[in-house]
């Protein structure tokens, strides 16, 4: 079952699923021109979610942040958003102090990496996957990434197989980089994004419930 949560202060909107028994929960992070009904994030979600995660799928932009186009590589400002979704979900569900990943698409890679980054001292990411997209837009904060990181990229993704190389040699933390064969940037060939939902999977299996039973 799910539910909207709006995420204080600025009241962003969420959809949060909580399957029973869940030992540790995963957000996620969208690109440019996506937000939380973004149907590839959901798709990969509801196959967390049969795995036995929580999820939260929401919008890292408000209504008036939306039509302005600058906007929409802010990955600093979004990568704020992440982490006050991670002391909501702390402070005001049953997540409380379960351990906590983010699944980052598009250039909601680099927000999802600046947060793990941030993160480092004060809430604790237990991983990260990224889908394709932008995580050389982390720059430095590549550097401080401590939790166990997947890249995941199409090979047909020629540019985003290129940065996504470049920012794996940059990050320091145990870490993985995944080449989907005949996958291209937003992985709608039959079968890849199921293959991306199973890498995810299994990665936040070892890494966040390995330290929910730890």
């Amino acid at each position: 079952m799910e539910t909207t949560l709006y995420i204080p202060p600025l009241g962003l909107a969420g959809q949060f699923g909580a399957p029973a028994g869940f030992a540790a929960a995963v957000i996620f992070a969208h690109g440019t021109s996506s937000g939380r009904m973004s149907p590839r994030n959901a798709r990969v979600a509801a196959r967390l979610r049969e795995a036995g995660f929580a999820t939260l799928l929401m919008d890292l932009m408000t209504e008036g942040e939306k039509a302005d186009p600058a906007n929409q590589f802010d990955v600093h400002r979004q990568s704020e958003r992440l982490l006050l979704a991670v002391r909501h979900l702390r402070a005001a569900t049953t997540v409380e102090r379960k351990p906590i990943g983010f699944f980052g698409a598009g250039s909601g890679a680099a927000s999802a990496l600046i947060a793990a980054g941030r993160a480092a001292e004060h809430d604790g990411i237990g991983a990260v996957v990224c889908r394709g997209g932008r995580p050389d837009l982390a720059e430095e904060w590549l550097n401080a990434v401590a939790a166990p990181t997947l890249l995941v990229v199409g090979s047909k993704d020629a540019p985003a197989l290129d940065l996504n190389n470049d920012a794996f040699t940059r990050l320091h933390c145990t870490k993985a980089l995944e080449v989907v064969p005949g996958a291209g940037r937003l992985f709608e060939e039959t079968g890849k994004l199921d293959q991306v939902a199973d890498s995810a999977r299994s990665w936040f299996t070892t890494h966040l419930l390995k330290a929910a039973n730890g």
